[in-house]
């Protein structure tokens, strides 16, 4: 049987993920937490953005990090290594959590591929890489849907959230890659785990189960930093915080006025600040 108050988060181990398991540590979830980056001392895996420039500089942050912050809440947290381009992974790790809890009531499909064509273009970015986008974004997606639905389903219904990106339904950017703008690669993972939103909202809305699509918008998280303003292209003066997002998600995991909001592209930032749940970090 599933445990009650219980959240599912990947990509958990810094960032926008991190931010939304402790926002939701705090509104009483126990969180287990899903990345490839468990131990502190863990090196950190490359994170090119293109195949002209390298990148394997550290990053902070670690699920054993975001572990202390949840339990700091008085919540227990689960560590579950995860690699989102490798099915087997995927699947390891969610058996896991349905040995343990049994499933979870809200699951947050937040992690995500950083890798060379997310700021490529079309002939520059390697055929493998497009595998990759959509593996990560589309079907781990759906795979952590397929086994996590049928005990959500068996407890009476739960919470879907696809930490999504205007990439995936604006179908035609003028922003150039690296320039402002994000590559092929990028946007056609993320249209896949867009979409699977709706259909989970079509199949199973009337079992009690509520999904949403939810963009963070620019948010300043500790790869963002690096290269803010410089290889990207994207202004960070007015770059969201990560906890701004991860106090959006909490309201529309928990609020009943958010179910309103299901059939829409949520903008995170705007939650943040309508619903007063953060100070506005603009007007600094």
């Amino acid at each position: 049987m599933m445990r009650q108050k219980t959240a599912f988060v990947t990509g958990a181990s810094r960032g926008i993920g991190k931010a939304i398991s402790i926002s939701l540590a705090k509104a009483g979830y126990d969180v287990a937490l899903a990345a490839r980056t468990v131990g502190k001392g863990d090196p950190t895996a490359d994170h090119s953005l293109s195949i002209h420039k390298v990148d394997d500089r550290p990053l902070p942050g670690s699920l054993e990090e975001t572990a202390e912050s949840v339990r700091a809440e008085g919540r227990e947290a689960v560590l579950l290594r995860m690699d989102l381009t490798d099915l087997a992974s995927v699947e390891s790790a969610v058996q896991s959590l349905l040995d343990q809890w049994g499933g979870a009531q809200v699951v947050v499909n937040n992690g995500r591929h950083i890798g060379p064509g997310l700021m490529d273009t079309i002939l520059d970015t390697p055929i493998d890489a497009y595998e990759k986008f959509l593996q990560a974004h589309g079907t781990s997606a759906i795979r952590i849907v397929q086994m996590l639905l049928p005990p959500m389903l068996e407890a009476g219904g739960g919470t879907f959230v696809t930490v999504s990106s205007a990439a995936g339904y604006d179908w035609y950017p003028t922003g150039y890659p690296g320039k402002a703008g994000a590559g092929l690669g990028y946007r056609i993972g993320k249209a896949a785990g867009h979409s699977l939103v709706g259909s989970i909202q079509a199949e199973y809305g009337a079992q009690g189960v509520r999904a949403f699509n939810v963009n963070p918008g620019y948010v300043l998280t500790e790869r963002n930093e690096l290269d803010a303003g410089q290889s990207t292209g994207f202004d960070p003066s007015g770059a969201a915080p990560p906890a701004a997002i991860g106090v959006a998600v909490a309201w529309i995991v928990d609020s009943a006025e958010a179910d309103a909001l299901q059939r829409t592209n949520i903008d995170a930032q705007t939650v943040a600040l309508e619903q007063k749940l953060y100070p506005d970090w603009r007007s600094k």
